[in-house]
């Protein structure tokens, strides 16, 4: 793509999905876009290895319906990352077919997914865009799908809540999973001792280019397109159920504009896994089980369990500082940021301080400057743009530190125990730490996995 010197988001109508291949010979799946006429993009995304199940040392052939809708879903979700960057009123999806449920689904990833994006951008939200198709494909009758082969695959991105995850379901022998693993995960999967299936998703390098001549850019629905990789991964590397390690507080809105509830989690939301979970199920597979296993349980709760996998707790990181571009290969914990702050937070009730403080490398509730930042995660006005919780959960694990006496003097706890305090009560605290079994993941096997270690760490 030749880069235009000077790019006006304004001058463009339509965003175009384009096309989509696969090539068998080397597992690559390519899409392509265009930007009215004038732009186009290209990105691959290649899945490692043989594709062997271990079974009878045979790859799958991943050819069928249910494969290409996977695909079509795929190609339409990982479009955001380039539609982002002129943000025109309309998305066509060429050379398909989509029902009114399919349209409707990857709207939510247009309007919602992308509604951090819009703010941080000052356009309107909710957002003013349609999805459409131009219906030249068939449409696919899920149950014409054929059955994928068992298997169960965790994602995993480096946080606790993977580890948790898998500590629960390592007698079910789950394969990890992870697009473009940073060295720590690669990391944390030797040290968990399970294989690891490697996708490298590569964007086109125009983008880097069309933001430096005034492309816009922002927050995509990443979740949603790293599950739709996965799904598509279930035909190519043999597998039939993907655990996710998302918990129920993801839910709760980031700010509100205008009445229109604004999540940066908006992907990992219980309302996005329904839709999600659905459109597998009834497009691509009915053998397809998609899901959040961590579901039924809050942040607080997966974090008293994590408390005890202390062989985790030298290598995991959920610290964006660590997931830089440009990180040195040790960088871990910044000790400076939301999403350290969320964490020690977390993990607080549940440590000593000497614990919590080699884990993070600092002790950050013995900093007074780090009081603003405590603060911003139990407000309604400024929560950050991060994947932390709760408000109500950051304010019940400041009101439990308040009840030991290792941490009840410390700057950060005496200067915000009086907002905790009245923000949550011992009902809230014991809502927070009780599983919710409505939200249970779709396989019983891996829910009931999930909840013996959790009931474990009570």
């Amino acid at each position: 793509m030749t880069t235009p010197a000077r790019f006006a988001p304004a001058s463009f109508r339509a965003f175009r999905a384009t096309g989509r291949e696969y090539d068998s010979a080397t597992r690559t799946v390519t899409l392509r876009y265009s930007l009215d006429d004038r732009v186009t993009f290209v990105e691959t995304v290649t899945f490692e290895g043989s594709g062997a199940d271990g079974a009878d040392g045979s790859a799958p052939d991943p050819w069928g319906p249910g494969f290409e809708r996977a695909l079509l879903h795929l190609h339409v979700a990982a479009g955001t990352s380039y539609y982002k960057t002129a943000a025109p009123p309309e998305v066509v999806v060429e050379g398909a077919s989509l029902g009114p449920d399919e349209l409707a689904f990857h709207h939510h990833l247009y309007d919602d997914g992308l509604r951090e994006f819009a703010v941080a951008n000052g356009l309107p939200v909710p957002r003013p865009v349609t999805v459409t198709a131009d219906g030249a494909g068939t449409r696919h009758d899920a149950t014409t799908a054929g059955v994928l082969r068992p298997g169960l695959v965790v994602p995993i991105g480096g946080g606790k809540d993977s580890m948790v995850l898998i500590e629960a379901v390592r007698h079910l022998r789950p394969r990890l999973f992870a697009v473009n693993p940073h060295p720590l995960v690669v990391e944390l999967a030797a040290e968990a001792g399970l294989e690891l299936l490697v996708v490298r998703r590569r964007l086109d390098p125009a983008l880097a280019d069309l933001h430096g001549a005034g492309a816009l850019n922002g927050h995509v629905p990443i979740t949603a397109i790293v599950s739709l990789i996965a799904a598509v991964g279930g035909f190519v590397d043999g597998y039939d159920t993907i655990a996710m390690a998302v918990e129920r507080s993801a839910s709760e809105e980031t700010v509100s504009v205008g009445g229109v509830p604004v999540n940066h989690q908006y992907s990992k939301s219980r309302d996005l896994e329904l839709l999600l979970a659905d459109l597998l199920r009834t497009t691509v597979s009915p053998d397809l089980t998609w899901g959040s296993a961590l579901r039924p349980y809050s942040e607080l709760a997966i974090s008293r369990a994590f408390a005890g996998l202390t062989r985790y707790h030298g290598t995991f990181c959920s610290c964006n500082t660590a997931f830089r571009q440009d990180a040195a290969p040790g960088d871990r914990w910044c000790g400076n940021c939301p999403k350290c702050r969320f964490v020690g937070l977390m993990l607080a009730p549940f440590l000593d301080r000497g614990a919590l403080a080699a884990v993070i490398g600092r002790d950050l509730f013995a900093d007074p400057d780090q009081v603003p930042g405590f603060a911003a995660l139990m407000s309604d006005e400024d929560k950050p743009f991060e994947c932390v919780g709760e408000r109500r959960e950051s304010a019940a694990a400041l009101h439990l530190l308040t009840a030991r006496d290792e941490w009840r003097h410390a700057p950060v706890v005496a200067a915000l125990a009086p907002v905790a305090a009245a923000l949550v009560t011992q009902s809230d605290i014991t809502d927070l730490l009780t599983p919710d079994p409505g939200l249970a993941f779709a396989d019983p096997v891996v829910a009931a996995a999930v909840a013996a270690l959790l009931a474990g760490g009570r």
